[in-house]
């Protein structure tokens, strides 16, 4: 009698058990950068558990500052995967694999928001701020970089003299920060960025304002890192296509300010393509 006890409690507790295979896998380690606001922990840390528990194995978030360093640790496959600006994986084509991109507003587009200090009433074009210090977010970003130049090539100026000052900040919200403050005159700043912080910080928004908006552009991609497993691939692509789909998912979609994830196009692309073999043919 006490063996078959003893045998029913090792088959109900190993039942309950947590699968031990998984618990010793690997992290799946995804790279995070400017593309997202850096004040949403509570909202990265609940995605952060949500992929976990639909991935069934660990997951660890990469913050770094530029998208120079991320690009870094995927080509060296310290991270697996990373949310990455458009610009970046136009110009190391072929060293990363699309593997979702984000809808906003229930497109795969955003735009460059040219914003100046509130105070500022009369600036309405990015060519009136010759002279002013202005502030980029990172020499990889197309919208906080890569477009207010672009356009101020196109109108026949030289970027790199235009200005009196140029900073980086290293993150939209920062540039955001720094026009707000005055610091800068001026600054380049992702759409979904700053739209997403009127939301959770109005006070902030509020201290700008939005002079200009570019044409759209394909939203910042997920990309991962070459010789990735297709397993796990598959896995997290699959979970991120299906995010909108079940009520945790949605609730995290709108903390992200985000509407769903779909298959990417490189296609949507070309127009920051374009831009940057403006630049080299110079």
């Amino acid at each position: 009698m006490k063996t078959w006890i003893a045998a029913v409690l090792v088959l109900l507790f190993g039942a309950l058990a947590p699968d031990a295979g998984a618990a010793h896998q690997a992290p799946v380690r995804i790279g995070l950068t400017a593309t997202f606001p850096n004040d949403q922990y509570r909202a990265l840390e609940e995605w952060r558990r949500y992929l976990e528990r639909r991935l069934e194995r660990p997951v660890e978030f990469v913050r770094r500052d530029s998208y120079a360093e991320a690009m870094d640790l995927l080509r060296l496959q310290k991270i697996d995967f990373a949310w990455v600006c458009e610009y970046p994986f136009v110009f190391f084509k072929g060293q990363m694999k699309l593997l979702a991109i984000p809808l906003y507003r229930g497109r795969p587009y955003y735009q460059s928001y040219l914003i100046v200090p509130a105070g500022d009433r009369s600036t309405r074009s990015i060519t009136q701020l010759e002279g002013t210090v202005f502030a980029y977010a990172d020499p990889y970003s197309n919208t906080g970089y890569l477009s207010p130049r672009f356009d101020l090539q196109q109108a026949g100026y030289d970027p790199q003299q235009f200005f009196r000052k140029t900073i980086f900040t290293w993150s939209h919200r920062k540039t955001v920060e720094a026009v707000a403050s005055g610091l800068a005159q001026g600054g380049a700043v992702s759409s979904h960025v700053w739209e997403t912080l009127s939301t959770v910080k109005p006070e902030l928004t509020a201290a700008t304002r939005v002079v200009t908006t570019s044409a759209e552009f394909g939203f910042p991609p997920f990309v991962a890192r070459t010789g990735i497993g297709a397993a796990v691939f598959d896995d997290l692509q699959r979970v991120l296509l299906t995010m909108s789909e079940d009520e945790d998912g949605r609730r995290l979609l709108r903390h992200l300010n985000l509407d769903g994830f779909m298959r990417g196009d490189p296609a949507l692309y070309d127009r920051v393509d374009s831009m940057i073999r403006s630049f080299s043919a110079q």
